[in-house]
């Protein structure tokens, strides 16, 4: 009876607000609260588009002060820049880059150099080049450092190495920026391959650096293994390289979790990497990573709470802003003609019912709106890369935009090479009883989206 009365009571007063709130007129509430609230309103709306503005121009070309490990420790710019330009080999050509998987932002390029590279008159072949091209900024992810005579000094790489993509608009490679996109094509692992001293990763590994060489260059395009240097696991158990792909940057908006395994969230990630795999100088803190067991590399070296003072630290104050540029980053939207429209329409109601994708892939999230992760027995696949995070899972991955991910397989590790390899798998894990018309009109309909 206390708890009916309690409710009832309760209803009252509500009831009583209500009425309240009702019987104020517009004028009254315009008057009382109007003003203030759009002046609130549009400091909210600047300070966003303004964070959005600085995260761009983080994610584009903010380094992190990790040209101090790239080029202070690795020398990396020596290998780009070649013996005939002050540093070691042959150097890197814009056809080598190219070829590399390096992208050039053709909004970079001043008008009368584009006019000269049409017609054949800039030598792409000379590594002299492509300082060229770093002295415009015009290397996606790749910044260089030179000094007052124009000589390269370092070089320090960002988030838009790996995470973004060009049109090829303006011949293959070379085109606007396409945040977001996995580098699928990106020999992330060549790249490190050809630094003159890889001391750092064979120090931390324990191996010589003949030995870290061979493994960044078992890689292959667009893999990049950022659990290296927490576990040292280089192989998985049947012997491929435990590098997993790159994966989007886009569409993250109200998806839990950023990472094939659930490490965490953007500004999670961002920071993790920002520090850990990039080499920046920045604080980080993750006491998960002091289970040696799972990571024995992290916990030996102290990656689980990396401290640095605050007037030295290049990565906190710029997560916030990197942060809301990645969540607004939306999943493209697929071309007209890249897919049957009838079929895909069929393949929404099969995705929805029958064939029960909908469960996990949640419209329209397409992933778990909360926890989304599964255990590598829900999803019928082997443990090896979930147990290399702190879960033991693997995340729900969210298929807008997939269509722009296709090179290099699905899932993690690329284990299946079609839409149909995928959808087979998990007709024979689930018992689908899926028919062959089933199962193509599904494969319109997720590229479709």
């Amino acid at each position: 009876m206390i708890k009916k009365h309690h409710s009832i009571g309760t209803a009252l007063v509500t009831s009583a607000l209500l009425m309240a709130v009702l019987s104020t007129s517009h004028a009254e509430t315009k008057q009382m609260y109007g003003k203030k609230h759009l002046k609130v309103d549009d400091t909210n709306l600047k300070t966003a588009v303004q964070m959005i503005e600085e995260g761009k121009h983080i994610f584009r070309f903010d380094t992190f002060g990790d040209e101090s490990f790239w080029g202070g420790q690795l020398r990396l710019h020596e290998a780009i820049a070649g013996k005939d330009n002050g540093g070691v080999g042959p150097g890197v050509s814009p056809v080598m880059a190219l070829s590399l998987g390096l992208k050039v932002d053709v909004d970079a390029l001043p008008k009368k150099l584009r006019k000269k590279i049409k017609r054949g008159r800039v030598d792409l072949e000379d590594p002299a080049t492509t300082l060229a091209l770093l002295k415009l900024n015009a290397v996606i992810g790749v910044k260089g450092i030179f000094d007052p005579l124009d000589q390269l000094e370092s070089v320090g790489i960002t988030c838009a190495l790996c995470h973004s993509n060009v049109d090829d608009s303006f011949a293959p490679g070379i085109g606007h920026r396409l945040d977001g996109w996995a580098s699928r094509d990106l020999n992330i692992g060549a790249i490190i391959a050809s630094a003159p001293d890889l001391t750092p990763f064979a120090t931390l590994l324990g191996v010589d650096q003949q030995t870290v060489r061979d493994v960044l260059l078992s890689w292959g395009p667009g893999k990049f293994d950022d659990g290296l240097v927490l576990d040292g696991r280089v192989i998985k158990p049947d012997g491929s390289p435990a590098a997993p792909l790159i994966p989007p940057a886009f569409g993250l908006a109200g998806v839990n979790l950023h990472t094939w395994t659930g490490w965490g969230g953007v500004s999670h990630w961002n920071a993790l990497i920002a520090v850990l795999a990039m080499g920046g100088e920045g604080r980080f803190f993750d006491p998960r990573l002091r289970d040696s067991s799972k990571f024995p590399v992290a916990a030996a070296h102290g990656f689980d709470d990396i401290r640095i003072e605050p007037k030295m630290d290049k990565v906190t104050a710029k997560l916030p802003a990197l942060h809301l540029y990645q969540l607004s980053l939306t999943a493209p939207k697929p071309p007209e003609d890249s897919f049957d429209q009838l079929a895909a329409q069929r393949g929404e109601k099969i995705f929805n019912s029958k064939a029960q994708c909908y469960v996990c892939h949640v419209p329209p999230l397409f992933t778990e709106p909360g926890w989304n992760i599964r255990k590598p027995e829900e999803i019928g696949i082997d443990a090896f890369q979930a147990e290399r995070s702190p879960d033991s899972g693997y995340r729900t991955t969210p298929l807008k935009g997939l269509w722009t991910h296709t090179k290099g397989g699905f899932y993690h590790d690329g284990r299946f090479a079609t839409l149909s390899d995928v959808i087979e798998h998990y007709n024979e894990f689930f018992g689908l009883d899926l028919e062959d018309t089933e199962k193509n009109d599904l494969v319109e309909y997720m590229k479709s989206l």
